[in-house]
């Protein structure tokens, strides 16, 4: 088997488009996007790779039209009710990240009984984004670092990046090495900003309801063309010959 990737980050992009082009409500759209992240979740499972992370309600949805927040809230609380057998069954552990206090207290509930029910599985860890945005991940911490500094338990020149990375929302997430982007659009729409300084990107047009195993596996195909310098340059001359 080829290798994979540790960590895949996901942008889950065309839920929306792939509704409107059937001349549906936008909704069916999400529903139909359920089915893709069971399709992915499984299969990373099956090539053991250590994290998924989804980017599934950024902090900017909020300003979608009331009535789509309200069904994707309860759409979001009926996958973590549905989904938990699959979470189990494919050795699967829930986790979450972002500003979780702001969803409504029943999409919590059913969030942190998915994480207790799934907290021993061990092959994959299926992070969802709620709530999420890469900037108020960065601000919330800064804002706990000068809460530790204003408190006289450290001080300013203490700060650097893996005090910083310390500090965020999962750090014990390893940083990203494919971010995939379905639906074709060309920007990164503020998930994962300090974890991804490094990332490989994959922008696929398939709308994400269309997203299926095989798609994962082109996406995977395609990062191990890479080279991934961080920066430096890969030695190309050969040792010679003894």
């Amino acid at each position: 088997m080829p290798p994979v990737p540790r960590h895949i980050a996901i942008i889950m992009d065309g839920n929306g488009r792939w509704a409107e082009a059937r001349g549906l409500m936008r909704i069916r759209g999400h529903e139909a996007g359920v089915d893709a992240v069971r399709a992915v979740t499984e299969e990373c499972s099956r090539l053991k790779i250590q994290q998924l992370t989804l980017y599934a309600f950024s902090a900017e949805n909020w300003k979608r039209p009331r009535l789509e927040i309200e069904l994707l809230m309860q759409l979001l609380k009926r996958f973590l009710v549905a989904e938990r057998e699959t979470l189990v069954n494919n050795d699967v552990k829930l986790t979450a990240v972002g500003r979780l206090d702001a969803l409504p207290s029943y999409v919590l509930r059913e969030l942190e009984l998915s994480k207790e029910v799934s907290k021993n599985c061990r092959t994959t860890n299926l992070c969802l984004a709620l709530n999420y945005g890469g900037r108020n991940e960065i601000v919330d911490a800064v804002q706990k670092i000068a809460r530790e500094i204003a408190a006289g338990r450290m001080k300013p020149e203490q700060i650097d990046e893996a005090m910083i990375f310390a500090n965020l929302y999962q750090p014990n997430m390893p940083e990203p090495d494919l971010v995939i982007r379905t639906g074709g659009e060309m920007r990164i729409s503020n998930f994962l900003l300090w974890q991804i300084s490094y990332s490989e990107l994959y922008v696929t047009d398939t709308l994400w309801p269309d997203f299926k195993a095989e798609h994962l596996h082109a996406a995977i195909a395609d990062y191990n063309t890479r080279e991934r310098r961080y920066g430096g340059l890969v030695d190309r001359l050969k040792a010679p010959a003894t």
